[in-house]
């Protein structure tokens, strides 16, 4: 088994290849050629010594070339280890200690190559093109072009990538991912929302976020459907351009960029979106207010999902459930299950801590060079998140937000995500972000962060209008006590925002 082999067979029968694989902004490429670019990409990083069991590390943006990089590495057993472009040189140096790469591979335009080469005196620089690989130096690499190369005989528990989290809570964390990766995950999308011959799939993040690369690449190819590539940063005018340029039919991303999309008024006009058959949103709740305006104005559903950088998407709705409001979906192969403290599991309606049954083979082996992490996460046969949620005797799951985002206020648990949700269905706002102020008295004051929408009464974005719009909508005890505004939400370099740096920012901002 070899998860490159298995990405690339659906272009085998000779009735798919001269379709397009992916839409750039320079036209499309067949499954031909690209399986062509994977095959002399393979041989070239062979002339340059890599061997089975190399890692190699993926400084690269969306790109053909890119995915080709990615496939080639696994189709010789090496291993790719995909780093988000936004990391600086922090991030990128505890990487490459965890990872030790026989290899960095750069698109021509990256801007940090040599600086990030310096972090890598022992490894190979090289720039991947579609006239072959060449050394930072501007030679060539490789002396072979054939395309005959069979791929590494892998076994379905070999290690074939290795992913990074966002760093939220700390350093990165490398994900190491097996080759069944692929099958599993492949399937369980492919039940969620099941492709068709003309589809064209678009996801807004980077590929080196797990849940980009499967959608945008590796399930697409599986299918033998088109993936859509966006080389710019993910905004509402460039998301909405790519659909219309490519006729996209599926688009994945995450919900704050369906805000901001509707947060322009008339957006929707300016583009032609008739081609879209269903969007997925993930990364944070979508409250229902969102869905039922994206349907009414671009004409599709939002179905939305739950995933994590240890599988991808485990939980969600599609086509096919019904959508019950606050809950992330259910299971497509992977078993959730709700913990008390004790490591019990608890009935249905009660709040504990989600938990997987690991025997999924979506889940990854472990964190790289990190055995104790991969123990406290990996226990009993369980992959244990750090999320509260709840089940209902449906199998439906409604995500609560990360335990340690949680606070109490006058002894109440104040659940944050529960409260942006609120926040956000009043239809004003972009953006919202709860956190804890402490206080003697009290525990802690409930303060928020928001980012108003484009046309919204100024009075909403105060604080006695948001108190007065929120009475009724929420328990008047976990209506915020403070509040401040603000253009933008500080984010990570994987978009999510971070929680205690807006905690910083609002509560300064408060004191004056």
């Amino acid at each position: 088994m070899n998860l490159a082999e298995e990405a690339l067979s659906a272009a085998r029968p000779p009735e798919s290849l001269d379709k397009p694989a992916f839409y750039t902004t320079s036209g499309p490429i067949t499954h031909a050629e690209f399986r062509r670019f994977v095959l002399t990409t393979a041989n070239d990083l062979l002339g340059l010594g890599i061997q089975p069991g190399d890692k190699v590390l993926l400084r690269m943006t969306n790109s053909v070339e890119f995915a080709a990089a990615f496939l080639a590495a696994v189709w010789i057993g090496a291993i790719p280890v995909l780093v988000n472009s936004q990391f600086g040189r922090a991030e990128i140096e505890h990487i490459v200690n965890l990872s030790r790469p026989a290899a960095v591979l750069y698109l021509p335009n990256m801007p940090d190559k040599e600086a990030t080469q310096s972090l890598t005196p022992n490894s190979k620089g090289v720039i991947v093109t579609r006239d072959g690989l060449q050394t930072l130096s501007g030679e060539h690499s490789g002396e072979s072009r054939t395309v005959d190369l069979d791929p590494f005989n892998a076994g379905r528990d070999d290690v074939a990538f290795v992913v990074f989290t966002s760093g939220t809570t700390g350093k990165p964390k490398g994900v190491v991912h097996a080759h069944r990766w692929l099958s599993a995950l492949g399937d369980s999308n492919r039940a969620r929302v099941t492709p068709q011959p003309n589809d064209v799939v678009l996801a807004t993040g980077e590929w080196s976020f797990i849940s980009a690369l499967g959608h945008n690449v590796l399930f697409p190819l599986r299918n033998s459907v088109a993936g859509s590539i966006m080389e710019d940063r993910a905004s509402p005018e460039r998301i909405l351009a790519t659909i219309a340029r490519d006729k996209v039919t599926l688009l994945h991303s995450v919900a704050t960029l369906y805000r901001r999309i509707l947060g322009t008024p008339g957006i929707e006009l300016q583009f032609d979106l008739s081609s879209l058959r269903g969007a997925n949103s993930t990364g944070e709740p979508l409250e229902a207010s969102v869905r039922h305006e994206w349907n009414r104005r671009i004409g599709c559903p939002i179905w939305d999902h739950y995933g994590v950088s240890e599988a991808q998407m485990v939980l969600g709705d599609g086509p096919s459930t019904t959508q019950k409001e606050g809950s992330v979906g259910k299971s497509w192969g992977a078993a959730p299950m709700i913990l008390d403290d004790d490591g019990r599991q608890m009935p249905a309606g009660t709040v504990g801590r989600l938990a997987f049954d690991n025997s999924y083979p979506g889940f990854f082996l472990g964190y790289l060079n990190d055995p104790e992490q991969t123990r406290k996460t990996l226990r009993r046969g369980l992959f244990l998140t750090n999320d509260l949620a709840r089940m209902d005797d449906d199998g439906y799951v409604y995500i609560l937000g990360r335990a340690d985002d949680c606070f109490k206020s006058k002894g109440v648990l104040i659940v944050p995500s529960e409260l942006e949700s609120a926040i956000l269905s009043l239809g004003a706002f972009e953006e919202a972000c709860v956190f804890a102020i402490p206080d003697a008295e009290i525990g802690n004051r409930i303060g928020v962060a928001v980012i108003p929408r484009a046309g919204a009464l100024p009075k909403i974005s105060t604080q006695g209008g948001l108190s007065a719009a929120l009475e009724g909508v929420i328990a008047s005890f976990k209506i915020p006590h403070q509040m401040t505004t603000m253009n933008q939400l500080p984010k990570n370099a994987n978009g999510k925002t971070q929680r205690s740096e807006v905690a910083r920012l609002a509560t300064k901002a408060m004191t004056g």
